[in-house]
């Protein structure tokens, strides 16, 4: 039986096959993270978290992001699936 975390899980991975340059909206505090439809590229897909580099600043930052958060809905994808 598939999860919700897992269906997750393979929507991210399949975006990160297909086209690992999304946008995202992140209001995550604990990471001092807030992005609103900005442009993030997918770095990697991991078992229990998956990693995004944005630019959001000029200097690229790597966020390690758990798929828990897209559940939540403190992380939303904003490609279609």
């Amino acid at each position: 039986m598939v999860n919700q975390l897992d269906m997750i899980r393979e929507r991210i991975a399949g975006l990160y096959a297909a086209s690992p340059r999304i946008h995202v909206n992140v209001k995550l505090p604990r990471l001092r993270l807030d992005l609103t439809n900005d442009p993030v590229e997918i770095k990697g897909v991991y078992r229990n978290i998956f990693t995004i580099e944005e630019c959001r600043t000029g200097v690229p930052r790597i966020h390690a992001l758990q798929y828990a958060d897209v559940l939540t809905g403190s992380i939303e994808i904003l490609e279609d699936p």
